[in-house]
């Protein structure tokens, strides 16, 4: 099992979220430049090509970097993974699926590998595959996940286990949110929702705007975009996004939806329009519950620094409750 030292290394017990479409070189480097992990996020249509050239932007500037894949898309062609390993990043994370053909593989080049799960059964295949950290990614979170089990009951869990450390995912966006977390045993925190909608990510304006404007209680858990999208995630991985006319129309029933694409297959192309012309009434714009804490045009080195006041929080706890009284 590789070691985490790199976290050690690290000012800030921060990594961001490998989110693709959000997470690319650029904010990876602006992360890690702050004092946190910033990794990046490769969707299912990456090439070799596009791997090397993202993962050359933090490197270049020799900070340390992160990489996030999908183990379904790995399934059909794992190119991409080899592209990475060859870039050296210290962590990377293999999510949604079976990582059992790719712990090896990925751990070749000296990285740490994590698996993002969202149950316990779920973290076990984890452990069992061979992963050096588990990432307890809840319900809350956004973008691509389970939508089983909240954060903090999911955390305590596997912290419980203590068969490998723990990281916590979802519904994150302040230091009094990392406090709880690392208080509750996590070594470390995955944030996402806070840094889509940072300057530096990849986020077009329009959607990060729309992060901006949106309350905790302004998201959905649905596969329905992928569907619209014809996008073979596997059944028991939706997506939390922002509620939109889409959304309204369709989150309820996605078997149906399912039936309509295939009845008109230009619902794809449209859908597929939408999303490159920002057009959020019927795009899935990919946010947790903890938009409604993001509400400020931030830079990610802002978004560490909030992130970073945990230690305030967790020692005003400890003051406020010092144990046993004379």
């Amino acid at each position: 099992m590789v070691t985490l030292e790199w976290l050690d290394q690290l000012a800030q017990p921060i990594i961001c979220a490998s989110m693709a479409g959000a997470a690319d070189g650029n904010l990876a480097r602006a992360v890690s430049a702050a004092g946190g992990l910033g990794t990046i996020g490769f969707s299912a249509s990456a090439t070799t090509d596009h791997v090397a050239a993202q993962c050359a932007v933090p490197q270049a500037a020799a900070l340390p970097f992160g990489v996030g894949f999908n183990c379904w898309a790995l399934d059909q062609d794992a190119a991409v993974l080899d592209a990475a390993v060859a870039c050296s990043p210290v962590l990377i994370s293999l999510s949604f699926g079976d990582p059992t053909p790719y712990v090896r593989r990925a751990r070749s080049g000296g990285a740490s590998v994590a698996s993002q799960v969202g149950t316990l059964d779920e973290a076990r295949r984890a452990i069992d595959a061979g992963v050096d950290a588990l990432i307890a990614r809840g319900s809350e979170g956004g973008g691509h996940g389970r939508g089983e089990v909240a954060t903090l009951p999911l955390l305590q869990q596997l912290v419980q286990s203590g068969d490998v450390p723990v990281i916590a995912a979802g519904g994150i966006a302040t230091g009094r949110g990392v406090a709880a977390v690392l208080a509750a045993g996590a070594i470390a925190v995955w944030v996402g929702t806070p840094f889509a909608a940072c300057a530096e990510s990849c986020f077009a304006i329009p959607l990060k705007q729309a992060v901006l404007d949106a309350g905790s209680d302004d998201t959905v858990y649905t596969r329905i975009f992928d569907i619209a999208q014809q996008i073979p995630w596997p059944r028991e991985y939706g997506g939390r996004a922002l509620v939109n006319r889409f959304s309204d129309r369709w989150a309820e029933r996605p078997e149906e939806l399912a039936a309509e694409v295939a009845r008109q297959p230009q619902m794809t192309a449209e859908m597929n329009q939408a999303r490159q012309d920002a057009r959020l009434d019927i795009a899935p714009v990919y946010a947790g519950q903890s938009a409604g804490l993001v509400t400020e045009r931030l830079t990610a080195a802002d978004v560490i620094a909030e992130l970073a006041t945990f230690r305030d929080h967790l020692g005003a706890a400890a003051n406020r409750w010092p144990g046993e009284r004379s």
